[in-house]
């Protein structure tokens, strides 16, 4: 979060023992364009390994990140690995510009999300899910 300038202002949606989830909006004045190039520079900066959305390993780290989730939280669904798929669908069809990456650091695993208004007008938001990926 203090990479994308987020953190001022950013809120915990969930604050549990192996998972933090945080959202936020960039202070930074990125354009829609740059936002991949901004998560490479994050990805680069902290020195993380970046998951194949569509591999076994992002299956498990999303398996993980939810069965930390439930732990703390009461959800009556299941478990569905094709919800970031959804999610960017669903930001995508609002009209917003979406770019999200998955990966490791250390031993911890984490899904951030940015995503801003194709107008252009209008902070970009940025959301991080933090899990402890030690077995």
């Amino acid at each position: 979060m203090g990479y994308l300038e987020a953190f001022d202002g950013s809120r915990a949606a969930l604050d549990a023992d192996k998972i933090l989830i945080v959202r936020g909006r960039s202070r930074k004045r990125l354009q829609a364009e740059n936002m991949a190039e901004e998560l490479n520079g994050l990805m680069a900066a902290i020195d993380a390994q970046e998951i194949d959305m569509f591999s076994e390993e992002s299956t498990a780290l999303i398996s993980l990140m939810d069965e930390q989730i439930r732990s703390s939280v009461d959800i009556n669904v299941e478990t569905d690995v094709a919800g970031i798929e959804r999610l960017k669908e669903s930001l995508e069809s609002m009209n917003c510009f979406v770019e999200y990456k998955l990966g490791l650091t250390g031993k911890t695993g984490f899904f951030i999300v940015m995503w801003k208004d194709k107008s252009g007008i209008g902070p970009c938001f940025v959301e991080i899910v933090l899990a402890n990926a030690e077995n």
